[in-house]
């Protein structure tokens, strides 16, 4: 796999986005705001340049209310209005094929298909990879790509950007090189940094409470675990009804502010589903200038999942009490 930092990789994808007469852009199951500001400020760039272009993602059937409010989401159509051919398709985010959901049998239909990701476990699916796991966020890597078509960044386009980029640091509070630079710019065009953040990280409907008190209150320490300590707790299928799916993807964000653990899980209990469960994982250095935090991808890797070294992923199936113990098991 050659990745971005290759720039025959770049000049490639510049070619294949001038030359293309439809576009579909693909986000991953579940979106954020990440793969979705991505996909977003794509399809308004190729607007702007009078080529037809959609956006989607493969579940759930609606999009998370808070990226409702991103510029351009009139690009957005269900998965039945993704056309099976198309000359150039683009997928954001997705660290595997099995990221697009129900949408990976669109792959077989493009001329050319371009993968623009920062995850390590990519190795790589697409005709053209723009793929850089030092970048901070997928949107980092469509940045240069726009500015390597030479297309500007208005406000529009830098409100997407910046909800990926501001979503995937935490605030910034896990930036990389560049990070800040790149914030400064798109702020210039006079988008409303402080609210853009509100809406996507700081804002629950009431329900959101309750239902983090339960799970909460179903919260672990298993101080040995890897040498550094687990924190989990589980969220129950049953106290999700009244919320949305980013209300409960946002538990592990309380529960990894735990001081007694360095690795952080949230066991997701799948609706009608009781067996199946999605796990978030995350980890952390021990004090500012170590670099001791566990590989967490490592960890999902071992149950066909993945991610960054610091937040990962994956799914797993059985009772409650048996998926946290594979869990502990495979920390040691």
């Amino acid at each position: 796999m050659t990745g971005i930092l290759d720039g025959t990789q770049l000049d490639a994808a510049v070619a294949a986005l001038a030359a293309a007469r439809s576009v579909t852009v693909l986000c991953h199951v579940h979106p954020d705001a990440d793969t979705i500001g991505s996909g977003l400020a794509l399809a308004l760039a190729l607007e702007r340049r009078g080529v037809p272009v959609c956006v989607s993602f493969a579940e759930p059937a609606e999009l998370p209310l808070s990226l409702r409010t991103l510029p351009g989401v009139r690009h957005v159509v269900p998965p039945a209005r993704v056309p099976a051919e198309v000359d150039l398709l683009i997928v954001v985010d997705c660290g595997a094929r099995s990221r697009l959901g129900a949408l990976a049998d669109r792959l077989p239909g493009a001329g050319t298909t371009v993968v623009i990701d920062h995850h390590r476990a990519n190795d790589g699916f697409g005709t053209i990879d723009l793929i850089d796991e030092s970048a901070a966020s997928t949107t980092e890597l469509v940045t240069r790509l726009l500015d390597a078509w030479g297309v500007v960044l208005d406000a529009e386009i830098a409100h997407c950007l910046f909800a990926g980029l501001v979503t995937d640091t935490g605030s910034f509070r896990w930036a990389r090189p560049g990070s800040h630079e790149l914030a400064e710019r798109l702020l210039a065009t006079g988008i409303d940094g402080t609210e853009i953040t509100r809406v996507l990280l700081d804002t629950h409907p009431f329900a959101w409470l309750p239902m983090l008190a339960k799970a909460l209150s179903t919260a672990v320490v298993v101080p040995d675990a890897a040498g550094v300590g687990l924190v989990y707790a589980l969220v129950r299928a049953a106290d999700t009804h009244e919320v949305g799916p980013e209300e409960v993807e946002s538990v592990i964000d309380v529960v990894r502010t735990t001081a007694e653990a360095g690795i952080a899980a949230v066991f997701k209990e799948a609706r009608g589903q009781n067996d199946r469960w999605t796990v978030s994982l995350r980890s952390r250095d021990s004090a500012p200038g170590r670099s001791d935090g566990v590989d967490v991808a490592a960890v999902a890797g071992v149950f066909g999942g993945g991610g960054h070294r610091f937040a990962a992923g994956y799914t797993t199936y059985g009772s409650a009490e048996g998926v946290v113990r594979a869990l502990v098991a495979a920390l040691g």
